[in-house]
């Protein structure tokens, strides 16, 4: 059950909109199912004689009673309560027991409180109800209404129990502001998929991703079209800042600016100067893992894995200061991935990084500690630019989103151990999207790896599974059923042919991490063996081996002989007729 708090300044126009047909006509028999006092309130939906103008007469009294210079500007209270999806549909007594316990527990009308502010509750749909309330009492003082929506959200989590319902996670105020009603009206009828609001979070939260500094956030705040003022002081340091969306005016022609901090709490100027003080990353990203011969895109995805897979280790430890400090660098991450993602995984990852945006704020924060590799790695990613969805490019995005999977689960595994049900539940929300655009980037690249594992010849085939049962001996049969068994054995044998000994590998790939939380074993180990082996993202062509280990495994061959039993001497070994103990 959600409630949504927001106020306003038109009680009749809230009226209007609740009793008529709905935006698409999907208000269906408006009507009251309490009030503050029964009998007081009349009903346009039910009583024929009854009109919206003496509804809003009868809750305005109490503000009308008031000198002018004493009304609140915004004396309307308005509170949609909605229950979840799935769950069964409330009777009109059911609703009404609801209103009452929400206006006590918000302060708008307390149990026995005859002086409390006017109310009504109206229904018109079979999942929801709308609290309005005039924010005058009949005594003329205001109500108490202190953190209202987390008295609300509270009380619904106990209704929830008592009518059986869904329990739903409880906030702790941390999250970013909703749009209101009417930035969500306004948007709908500009055409808008989204408010303002929520695409100059997006937009503000890109614009982080990475910078090195003030200049370099604010540079590319214009660049990437919004309108931006910046509050100086006379030393000539920045105060504050705001951005507005090009055309988004008010009724009197000027732009709707938003501060930082009405976009999130996280991006007030002072949390943000604080993200680029602690954690200033490096012009140029270098990993042991670096291949300088891959396109510049494929190169970043690549120096980045290590980094991910790091975040998950601290995540997995007991420093929280440093663990909230990655989460923030994976925020940012996720934004110069969604930036510079191929179009076939373009959506996904911006819906993740979306959602991923809730895990990377709570309680928890990380004001001195260290997270420059993990940005370094976000604005090694945007300054490579866009990826291609294929070859090399399409091989390290694949590489880099499975390790994103398993950094997701540890943020879920986080967040769940310290009691953060919404951020765990972002995370989670992350990790799906974040799935799906794996196994959109790893399509190619897979197939073409399962595709050369198949082709090598049997002996060969049953050596890496003599190899992989010798190394992972408990789970070696489930990953030899797994669809990336046939890649597996192809990247093993890649590794050979680059000259590395693929037990010693393997074996390193595995001590890495653990793999419990991997959905597909074999696809986790193919990209850490070619991250460790600096073996390309995608399949090379056949060729000859030419390291030692390979020379001596290859019987001679008479001038005479066939190129294709060439080809096929190239991977006998004599000791490939069976598993290795």
């Amino acid at each position: 059950m959600v409630p949504d708090i927001s106020t306003g300044s038109r009680t009749y126009g809230l009226l209007n909109y609740l009793y008529g047909p709905g935006r698409r006509d999907e208000h269906t028999d408006p009507h009251l199912v309490a009030s503050w006092m029964p009998g007081l309130a009349p009903d346009p939906g039910r009583d024929p004689a009854a009109t919206l103008k003496q509804l809003t007469d009868r809750l305005d009294l109490p503000v009308l009673a008031l000198p002018k210079n004493r009304r609140p500007a915004r004396h309307v209270w308005h509170c949609p309560v909605r229950t979840a999806p799935g769950d069964r549909h409330l009777t009109d007594a059911e609703w009404a027991e609801v209103a009452r316990r929400i206006v006590h527990a918000t302060g708008i009308a307390e149990e026995g409180d005859d002086k409390a502010c006017r109310w009504i509750a109206v229904r018109h749909a079979d999942d929801h109800i709308h609290l309005v309330a005039t924010l005058v009492r009949e005594d003329g003082r205001r109500p108490r209404r202190h953190e209202d929506g987390i008295r609300a959200q509270a009380e619904c989590r106990r209704i929830e129990v008592e009518f059986g319902l869904q329990i739903l996670n409880g906030g702790d105020r941390t999250a970013a502001q909703r749009p209101t009603s009417a930035e969500r009206s306004k948007a709908e009828r500009s055409g808008r998929p989204e408010t303002p609001r929520e695409t100059l979070r997006e937009s503000v939260r890109r614009a982080l991703a990475g910078a090195a500094g003030e200049e370099e956030f604010f540079r590319r705040l214009a660049e990437a079209g919004l309108r931006v003022e910046q509050r100086i002081a006379p030393s000539g340091d920045t105060l504050g800042y705001k951005v507005a969306l090009p055309g988004d005016r008010n009724r009197d022609g000027e732009p709707v600016w938003f501060s930082g901090s009405k976009l999130a709490p996280d991006l007030s100027f002072p949390r943000i100067r604080q993200r680029l003080d602690a954690g200033r990353p490096d012009d140029e990203p270098v990993t042991e893992h670096a291949d300088e011969r891959a396109p510049r895109p494929a190169r970043a995805r690549r120096q980045a894995a290590p980094v991910a897979e790091r975040a998950v280790s601290i995540l997995d430890g007991n420093d929280d200061e440093d663990s909230a400090a990655q989460l923030a660098g994976v925020g940012e991450l996720l934004d110069a991935l969604a930036q510079t993602a191929p179009a076939s995984t373009r959506k996904e990852l911006a819906e993740a990084a979306r959602a991923f945006e809730r895990a990377t704020r709570s309680h928890i924060r990380a004001e001195h500690a260290d997270n420059r590799a993990i940005r370094s790695a976000a604005r090694g990613i945007i300054r490579a630019g866009n990826a291609l969805g294929k070859g090399e490019d399409g091989g390290a995005t694949a590489m880099l989103l499975s390790t994103m999977v398993l950094v997701t689960i540890a943020a879920v595994r986080w967040h769940s151990a310290r009691g953060h049900a919404q951020q765990a539940a972002a995370a989670q929300r992350a990790a799906q999207h974040l799935r799906s655009a794996y196994r959109s980037a790893a399509l190619a690249p897979m197939n073409a790896m399962r595709e050369h594992g198949r082709r090598l010849p049997e002996p060969v085939r049953v050596r890496y599974a003599g190899t992989l049962e010798t190394a992972l001996p408990e789970q070696a049969n489930s990953a030899r059923r797994e669809p990336g068994w046939d890649a597996l054995a192809a990247t093993l044998d890649q590794a050979e042919r680059a000259g590395h000994d693929p037990d010693a590998l393997l074996q390193q790939a595995i001590e890495w991490r653990e793999l419990d939380t991997a959905d597909s074993v074999t696809d986790v180990l193919v990209w850490r063996l070619r991250r460790i082996g600096k073996l390309p993202a995608t399949v090379d062509p056949p060729r000859a081996r030419t390291n030692a280990r390979a020379a001596q495994s290859r019987p001679h061959l008479s001038p005479p002989q066939a190129p294709e039993a060439l080809a096929e001497s190239r991977h006998v070994d004599p000791r490939s007729r069976g598993p290795r103990r």
